[in-house]
């Protein structure tokens, strides 16, 4: 790309500003800019670097759902999810005159969804082996693995409704109902150490040849075992509720997210330190939540801008991004926003910031849509920094560990695919 000496005669002059326009902005002016000769220049070809890195790793005992489900991306892949669930009772006791009617899980919708929901999906529900506990004794990840039974204990195909039904209702296998309802009446299970030994959890899978979609569940899902006490000549029925354990720490609870056989673009994406420049992916740059990979943004010469003759001031900067043509549809949907994070030079995430790409849908029927981000206060603190900066900005979902959806950006700068705009004051001093 051009530097900014070469952009020169490209630039185009906006004004003579007078104090009354200058008033009517958001900027405020001192005393040397308002006693100074002024204009205002806009540039759009300065040059924004874009490119493509992979987290080894997302935390996803913190999601907020339950991630069930696969489908195939052409480009991202055979995207599949798995839940491990640690299962609590709401109480130890059942009554000694019990008698043991049946076990069932009901998993409720949470209204997310991603991929087809008009075709069907299957569910097998698996007892796990070992316990619910995290390899650093602190959070579980997408690519974290708990060993588990081969055989179902319980199992459901559905067409998901995510809008329109408030849950599912799955039979689980009698053997695990009476093991369970048994010990608790037998008061051989009475406390959670005790508990958990005896029943680790459950893992809810996809079934291997689904390719459909990833449905999103709640935590507030629950298992029951219903059984019935005769009283007064009357029989009775009650259940034992189960609730997902959210409560301990580390929390024993994940999603296992995982993307095999990506392009060739993304399958080169083996470490954090890795980047895939643009333009080794045809102009294209990626996202994808849950699994990790987003869209690396970097600011080479924004420097340059000192090249101007006189003294300035950077008014306004918004950064568009457009998401490839056809890359999107109705399964898989564009979010509205897109949160910002930093990253170091090692690609090592650091902070948070206030910042949000927003989809500016104005001319969504002339196909013209694109991510709009303001970054003016961003740039601003590049420019008064000394030294050149070795951080970056990122691009993901704003709630990407509990989420699956994906984006393929437009970085081709000739088609303003993406375009960085930035609006600067120059002024000279009056002798």
């Amino acid at each position: 790309m051009k530097t900014l000496l070469g952009l020169l005669a490209c630039i185009v002059l906006a004004a003579s500003c007078s104090n009354e326009d200058l008033n009517s902005s958001d900027f405020e002016a001192g005393e040397l800019f308002t006693d100074s000769n002024i204009r205002v220049v806009q540039l759009d070809t300065m040059t924004t670097i874009l490119s493509t890195m992979k987290f080894d790793s997302i935390i996803t005992s913190q999601s907020s759902r339950m991630l069930i489900g696969k489908y195939s991306d052409p480009v991202f892949g055979n995207v599949k999810s798995s839940s491990y669930v640690e299962m609590l009772p709401d109480s130890y006791s059942i009554d000694t005159d019990a008698i043991y009617d049946s076990i069932v899980f009901i998993i409720r919708y949470d209204n997310y969804y991603y991929n087809d929901t008009l075709l069907e999906n299957t569910i097998h529900i698996k007892e796990v082996n070992e316990k619910l506990e995290p390899a650093d004794d602190t959070n579980f990840y997408n690519s974290s693995s708990i060993a588990y039974e081969d055989e179902d204990v319980g199992a459901i195909t559905y067409t998901p409704r995510p809008f329109e039904t408030d849950s599912l209702l799955i039979k689980l296998s009698d053997s695990l109902g009476l093991d369970l309802f048994e010990n608790l009446q037998g008061k051989n299970l009475t406390n959670y150490d005790e508990f958990i030994n005896h029943f680790k959890g459950l893992t809810f899978r996809p079934d291997e040849l689904n390719n459909s979609s990833i449905i999103g569940f709640s935590l507030a899902s629950e298992m029951r075992i219903y059984y019935s006490i005769e009283e007064d000549a009357e029989t009775e029925q009650y259940f034992t509720q189960f609730t997902i354990n959210t409560s301990s720490v580390p929390t024993p609870f994940f999603n296992q997210i995982i993307a095999e056989e990506p392009n060739e673009y993304l399958n080169g994406l083996t470490d954090i330190e890795t980047v895939l420049n643009s333009e080794d992916a045809e102009n294209q740059s990626f996202v994808q939540s849950g699994i990790g990979i987003t869209t690396r943004i970097e600011f080479p010469h924004i420097k340059s801008v000192y090249d101007i003759q006189g003294q300035g001031t950077l008014l306004d900067a918004t950064l568009r991004i457009k998401p490839k043509e056809a890359s999107y549809n109705d399964e898989l949907i564009l979010r509205d926003t897109l949160a910002v994070y930093v990253v170091d030079q090692n690609n090592v995430l650091t902070s948070a910031t206030t910042m949000t790409a927003i989809l500016n849908r104005d001319n969504q029927e002339f196909n013209d849509i694109y991510y709009e981000l303001q970054l003016s206060s961003y740039l601003e603190a590049l420019l008064v920094t000394e030294k050149e900066s070795t951080d970056a900005l990122i691009l993901l979902p704003n709630d990407y560990t509990s989420t699956v959806d994906r984006f393929i950006l437009d970085v081709d700068y000739s088609n303003k695919g993406t375009q960085l705009e930035l609006t600067y004051a120059i002024y000279d001093e009056n002798e």
